[in-house]
């Protein structure tokens, strides 16, 4: 349960403010058919987060029990300085017109933009971590559907509730014990 729970938490933090955010925002205001791109986040998520769990459990296989401290550690330290570097997406990486529908265009949309960002590093990460993939699967779905969902219903006032600096401050800071905990631990 500690692997979900973490995983939640960590994903929905590190969500704030991250381009797939701001990509949910700029769906929601294009389209405005909350339903069909809540789902296709879901469906994205999901299907990325699976593959980035599985590759958080193969690299536990690869390294040995040393060697994994290391590297988590490090890797959560240097997450907890990508966090204090927030994302920012253009309108011309959005959809023009919804060729696969409004469902469709999200979940590629967010497929893609998901690759490589801060939320499927950590999936990674977690996964190796707690070695609890379904956990961690259910967990990093969970924090990003807690992080993105409300964008799409309740737009940009939702984004100005809390200032997005003291939400990446915070994750940093989560970040950084999660990493400081591998690496004594």
């Amino acid at each position: 349960m500690e692997a979900f729970l973490v995983s939640t938490g960590i994903v929905a933090l590190a969500e704030m403010g991250d381009k797939t955010q701001l990509l949910a925002l700029i769906l929601a205001a294009r389209f405005r058919q909350p339903w069909p791109i809540v789902l296709g986040i879901f469906v994205a998520t999901l299907a990325n987060h699976a593959l980035a769990g599985a590759a958080g459990a193969w690299v536990t296989t690869v390294l040995g029990p040393d060697m994994l401290r290391w590297v988590l550690g490090g890797s959560f330290i240097a997450m907890a300085a990508w966090m204090l570097i927030p994302d920012k997406i253009d309108d011309s990486d959005a959809p023009a017109k919804p060729r696969f529908g409004v469902f469709g265009t999200t979940v590629v949309a967010f497929f893609l933009a998901e690759m490589g960002d801060k939320t499927q590093i950590a999936t990674v990460m977690l996964a190796a971590q707690y070695q609890a993939y379904y956990w961690v699967i259910a967990g990093t779905t969970v924090g990003m559907m807690l992080a993105n969902a409300p964008v799409v219903w309740l737009g940009e006032r939702m984004t100005r509730l809390v200032p997005l600096r003291v939400v990446h401050v915070v994750s940093a800071l989560i970040f950084a014990g999660l990493g400081l905990w591998a690496l004594l631990g």
